[in-house]
């Protein structure tokens, strides 16, 4: 039987998705996968070798219930969101600190910088509901947010429009719903989603040059 590693590396092709990969004008001065890291846990750059750990973190029907794609516990449309994961150069596998055990996973996308726009997204992120409600998805956050803020005006978060956790959560950060949009995440059919922002200056004003 063929490892989990294995199918990742046979089913993986060489393409191009729209929704998630970095245009190739960003700056590089933009570090899109730092080390972040509290007492808890660590998120760490997203390497092809993960595939089979994420995918076990990641197989539970309930985790995705209220995702636009509902499917991503499967192996099919997970080896899709890990390939859109790899592709970006922006992803994050996240890790139980004193355990190792893996939690979930984030990434920074759609990374837009020019004469008039300079802003970033996080997005797809999930994880272990071992780890709902525990604050972990909020310092999370806040340590992308402090990290992006010195490269970027503002940032955007894609939330399905029946996420009604996830939108809340990022509420409490000082996210504003700012439109509703039909979004074709990476691979996969269009949907509903809610974009939030959070400007610089907001967040700068709000936790007062202290976020974490």
């Amino acid at each position: 039987m063929l490892s989990l590693r294995a199918v990742w590396h046979m089913v993986n092709p060489k393409r191009k998705r729209k929704n998630n990969l970095l245009p190739s004008y960003r700056k590089m001065d933009f570090e899109l996968q730092p080390i972040l890291q509290n007492e808890l846990w660590i998120a760490l750059p997203l390497q092809p070798e993960d595939f089979a750990l994420l995918f076990k973190a990641a197989s539970d029907p309930m985790i995705w219930a209220q995702h636009p794609n509902k499917n991503r516990y499967l192996l099919k449309d997970f080896t899709n969101y890990f390939e859109g994961a790899i592709n970006s150069g922006s992803a994050f596998i996240i890790k139980n600190k004193a355990t190792n055990e893996v939690i979930g996973s984030t990434r920074f996308c759609n990374l837009l910088q020019n004469e008039t726009t300079n802003q970033v997204e996080i997005g797809y992120t999930f994880y272990t509901r071992k780890y709902w409600g525990k604050n972990y998805n909020h310092q999370l956050k806040k340590l992308l947010l402090q990290h992006a803020f010195q490269f970027v005006d503002r940032v955007q978060f894609v939330i399905g429009a029946f996420n009604i956790p996830s939108q809340q959560s990022i509420e409490r950060l000082g996210a504003k719903k700012i439109r509703e949009e039909i979004v074709a995440y990476y691979g996969e059919p269009e949907q509903m989603n809610f974009i939030y922002q959070i400007q610089k200056a907001e967040w700068e004003k709000k936790f007062d040059g202290n976020p974490i």
